[in-house]
């Protein structure tokens, strides 16, 4: 049979044997299982999750990971494939297929604490005890109709329940009591089994004529005749809080009983459930109609199909500080904001196929509507001052209006009116109405205004309501904002989220903590549908049933639009849009292929953007609108402060100020070299001349400067290196041949000996044409002045915190020639610019062949690491010693290694996975040669000449050989070893060596079948981790 408690056991019934399957559980209660399927369930009272596994232990997988608040009875169905569970928590029964889809709370009146729970699908009935005031035990058919209580007397804690199948017959555990009872399963012939030794019972089963019990106080699980309570025996003991169990045996799931719902689901096209003689269809929690709300870290719903209105919690992974909140019935999305990652996601109605759609560019999204006809979305954001719309899934992003807003709050859309609202609460509060195309903008309500927080339409009466957190009321209007009255003015502490439907209005208040209604039309009839909800948001009754009003001009070709159609108030009914930075042509419909002027915070080429991130330590590009995304480099990376393309010779060069280098690379990322390492103290901004073939860099070390080198890192030369603090930005004007740079230190931007004063924090620079464009951190700006005078400074863009780079892209400048374009100049790896030509050169560590133009394969002499995740190279034949990724796949905790040159394997342990395994330097052909037996495996050495392996494992005390292949394997010493470490071989000698870290430190030798073993050293040891040989003079080496 099967137990539970911190891990999931079987038990041999009457001895002590017994086998684990699950461990490290965090607080599993309850439990049961498939027999035909093979698969054990558990509740998890500590995560609130419902678990199931293979009965051998494999694959654990979440089944219901949401809305669970104590689920301490669990009961699977065998016959028709469903899971039942209590929650004494939600104080309700529950009921899913196998996989925790179409969930429906089954029960959930006069519910206190339901605890246990047993099924009897031959009967289609279910049995469960209930903890609450009045102590009880129920049934009900597996539809949950026909409830009966069966007992409700001499009840205290009643915990375990079990049914005899073959028995008719029920038995129960009351902890409080001491007992353990039966009956007939109707309730009644009730009668006391074991009245005696029963300090603290908690679950039960019965197999046969024996009873199985678990008990909190004996922690033990024991055994009785089921029929007398004699002959008890302790079946095991010292267990740790010893929870459910179940006998695991095809008798306790007969398969004899008839499959009610058939082959085809009974017809059903969700829940086909048992009653007593037939089936009933139901439809899962929620479906149709449910009043949708967030709460911060969670997105929740209130289902109108049960009286009890209870809530539970969408299935959404990853939601900080949701606030806004819309929804799409024709697909079943929902949609939400959230302020703490500063994106805008979506999801189905159940929480599956969860996505992102908008995730740049945003500071504070609080408002959000979709147009549920041509499927747009439009968003408020009180951060960058804002309001914007883009398709359904974030493609084709505008900004509709910048102009005169201060904090845009909230905001609703007509689509068949053909306008948007909003709520500003800046330091002159009010109400906005403009066409979804964001003409005919107009204030409707401008006076007693403080905080307007959510805002909702009523489609039917033509009004529009808000509610005030200032005022503390709730009112409405017609639609151009005459008509005013306050619907409710009092017990009103702090009103946020509003929506409409039908005859009520629904609303959160912060304050009370509560979602309210009240009639639409008088604000009476003010009821509460759930408190003590803390960080109430927006909220939203999500139905089937919305209006899309007459034949919307946009669904019809799109309304001729080349990108975007919004809708539009009549007579004009719609009008064309561009996405951001794309200009709309003359006729009104067509959109500009391609920005032709664009002012980007990366470098761009060949429509690619490439951009360096600090924090993940990575170079990435992807397509100009966001698409395809990879990354190019991923290793080796500190703080890339400084990128750029060559978009001529197809190159991207870096700076790191963390490895002080300057790197090149194909724009794959491939073939990477180490270009400049020597007298770099912190290179930051670098800006390419690939005609001229320079390549020029600023440097913020101790002596800042600003040098200069060839594309390929030849004639380095320093051009200032006086007068200089932060140099930060650095741009090119090849037309004028001037260089550019900014200094965050000395507040100013320098061309050529032209100053411009009085700036804050310059960071990056840029030029387009006749102008200079700079970025600044601490007007958190986008700035611009002519570039040869610096006049006529203007702000392009504020209110953008976080600036960094900037890079002006325009496609009408030809690209120029390619030095390198024919043949790759005959390079077979990196062909690189310089002032009087080209030059061939090699990826780091491996050095050109003295043809000047071929690469070495590999190097010469190098050395190999391991830092635990990951290996690496350095080339003792270049000067530059730079560590190299060796592309080693699926690392997790690498701690010895070693090298076969005869075939070029790399081979290595990894403890965490507890293998040996072997690949090639590229890694390709990874193989695991040793699986099984290790513990861990702190050395490793590689035979060359007899083609074997050794290894020792200091969980286990053995020093190990095998062939290559993991093969013939053998244990050569086992005994007198405390903990194994370094190992090392001396093939031509025959020997073996090894250092231990026991309590007697030492180091020994033996030959290489084990024999003659031998401590060579043993004194002045403290932890002697590396072992070495010098082959040439014959000694060792430790460390």
């Amino acid at each position: 049979f099967l137990y539970i408690y911190l891990s999931l056991s079987q038990v041999l019934p009457h001895r002590s044997e017994y086998t684990l399957l699950l461990n490290n559980l965090e607080n599993a209660i309850a439990l049961d299982f498939h027999h035909s399927r093979e698969l054990v369930f558990w509740s998890d009272v500590t995560l609130d999750r419902i678990m199931k596994a293979n009965l051998n232990g494999s694959n654990v997988e979440e089944v219901v990971s949401n809305g669970l608040e104590s689920p301490g009875g669990l009961a699977i169905d065998w016959i028709h494939d469903k899971l039942y569970w209590t929650d004494s928590g939600t104080s309700r029964i529950e009921v899913a297929n196998l996989d925790g889809t179409h969930r429906k709370v089954l029960i959930w009146q006069s519910m206190e604490k339901p605890r246990a729970i047993a099924l009897h699908p031959i009967e289609g009935k279910i049995y469960w005890t209930d903890w609450g005031n009045t102590p009880r035990i129920e049934y009900s058919n597996m539809d949950g109709s026909g409830r009966r209580i069966i007992a409700d007397t001499n009840l205290f804690w009643p915990n375990g329940l079990t049914i005899d199948y073959a028995g008719h017959r029920m038995y129960w555990v009351d902890a409080k009591h001491h007992v353990i009872e039966r009956a007939d399963l109707d309730g009644k012939n009730r009668k006391a089994v074991i009245s005696q030794g029963l300090p603290h019972p908690f679950a039960i089963t019965v197999f046969e004529d024996s009873l199985y019990w678990t008990d909190w106080h004996t922690k033990s699980i024991n055994s009785a005749n089921k029929f007398t309570g004699k002959n008890q025996e302790i079946i095991r003991n010292k267990l740790h809080f010893p929870m459910d169990i179940h006998t695991l045996h095809p008798q306790r799931q007969p398969a004899g009983g008839r499959n009610r719902c058939g082959t085809n689901n009974g017809g059903c096209s969700h829940l086909c459930l048992p009653s007593s003689k037939a089936f009933t269809c139901a439809c899962p929690t929620g479906l149709d109609k449910f009043l949708l709300f967030a709460r911060r870290t969670d997105i929740r719903r209130i289902s109108f199909d049960t009286e009890d209105m209870s809530d539970d919690v969408v299935p959404l992974a990853d939601v900080r500080n949701a606030v806004a909140l819309d929804w799409d019935s024709k697909d079943g999305h929902i949609y939400w904001t959230d302020v703490t990652t500063d994106s805008i996601s979506r999801a189905l109605w159940n929480g599956s196929k969860q996505e992102v759609v908008v995730d740049t560019s945003l500071e504070s999204p609080a408002g959000l509507a979709v147009d549920w006809v041509t499927h747009k979305l439009y968003w408020t954001d009180a951060g960058t001052d804002r309001i914007e719309v883009s398709n359904a899934d974030g493609s084709m992003r505008t900004v509709l209006i910048w102009e005169n807003l201060d904090r845009p709050r909230d905001i609703v859309v007509d689509p068949v009116g053909g306008f948007m609202y909003w709520t500003d609460w800046g330091a002159n509060p009010k109400i906005e109405r403009a066409g979804m195309d964001a003409s005919s903008r107009v204030v409707i309500i401008s006076s007693n205004l403080t905080w307007p927080n959510g805002l909702a339409i009523d489609y039917q009466t033509e009004r529009l309501y808000w509610a005030d957190a200032g005022m503390k009321t709730i009112e409405f209007g017609n639609f151009d904002g005459s008509n005013r009255q306050v619907l409710i003015g009092t017990q009103l502490p702090h009103p946020f989220g509003l929506t409409l439907h039908e005859d009520k209005i629904y609303w959160t208040d912060w304050q009370s903590k509560s979602i309210q209604s009240a009639d639409k039309m008088t604000g009476l009839g003010r009821s509460t549908l759930a408190e003590n909800l803390e960080n109430l948001m927006d909220i939203h009754m999500f139905h089937r049933h919305r209006t899309t009003g007459t034949l919307s001009p946009c669904l019809v070709n799109n309304g001729g639009c080349s990108h975007l159609c919004l809708l539009a108030p009549a007579p004009k009914g719609s009008s064309c849009a561009c996405p951001t930075g794309i200009n709309l042509q003359t006729d009104g419909k067509t959109c500009t292929p391609g920005e032709t002027h664009t002012l980007a915070r990366t470098n761009y080429c060949k429509s690619k953007v490439y951009w360096s991130d600090s924090t993940l330590k990575k170079i990435t590009r992807a397509n100009i609108n966001g698409t395809q995304q990879e990354d190019i480099i991923s290793t080796g990376l500190m703080t890339t402060d400084g990128l750029a393309v060559d978009s001529v010779g197809r190159k991207i060069y870096w700076t790191d100020t963390g490895t002080n280098r300057i790197e090149v690379a194909n724009l794959n990322g491939s073939m990477r070299k180490v270009l400049i390492w020597r007298n770099l103290d912190s290179p930051r901004a670098i800006a390419l001349y690939h005609e001229m073939g320079y390549m020029y860099w600023t440097d913020w070390g101790e002596h800042a400067k600003l040098e200069r080198a060839g594309l390929d890192g030849s004639d380095r030369v320093v051009l200032i290196s006086n007068n200089l603090g932060w140099p930060n930005g650095l741009a090119v004007d090849k037309a004028g041949s001037q260089l550019l740079w900014a200094d965050a230190h000395t507040e100013v931007s320098i061309i050529m000996g032209c100053f411009l004063g009085d700036l804050q924090h310059p960071y990056g620079l840029t030029l387009l044409g006749p102008h200079i464009y700079w970025t600044d951190w601490q007007s958190r700006s986008i700035q611009r002045a002519d570039k040869t005078s610096g006049a006529n400074i203007i702000t392009v863009r504020s209110n953008l915190p976080g600036l960094m780079d900037i890079q002006a892209v325009d496609r009408e400048r030809p690209l120029g020639y390619n030095k390198c374009g024919r043949r790759n100049a005959g390079c077979s790896h990196l062909c690189l610019p310089r002032p009087n030509g080209t030059s061939c050169a090699c990826p780091t560590g491996i050095l050109l062949k003295s043809d000047g133009s071929t690469c070495e394969e590999m190097p010469e002499t190098y050395l190999l690491f391991s830092n635990r995740v990951s290996v690496r190279r350095i080339s003792l034949d270049t000067a530059d010693h730079t560590d190299v990724h060796v592309p080693v796949p699926e690392l997790h905790n690498v701690i010895s290694l070693d090298y076969d040159s005869v075939d070029g394997k790399l081979y290595y342990t990894d403890v965490s996975l507890d293998v040996i395994r072997r690949v090639n330097l590229d890694g390709s052909e990874m193989e695991t040669v040793v699986s099984q037996g290790l513990k861990t495996t702190d050395g490793l050495a590689v035979d060359w000449v007899a083609r074997n392996m050794y290894w020792t494992d200091t969980g286990r005390n053995t020093i190990e050989v095998a062939r290559l292949d993991g093969s013939a394997r053998k244990v050569l010493v086992n005994n007198s070893l405390d903990e194994p470490r370094a190992i090392a071989v001396f093939p031509s000698k025959g020997f073996l060596f090894w250092t231990d870290w026991g309590h007697i430190a030492k180091i020994e030798r033996a030959h290489l079948d084990g024999s003659d073993r031998k401590v060579l050293i043993n004194t002045d040891l403290g932890w002697p981790n590396g072992l070495t040989l010098d082959y040439d003079t014959r000694r060792s080496e430790t460390f």
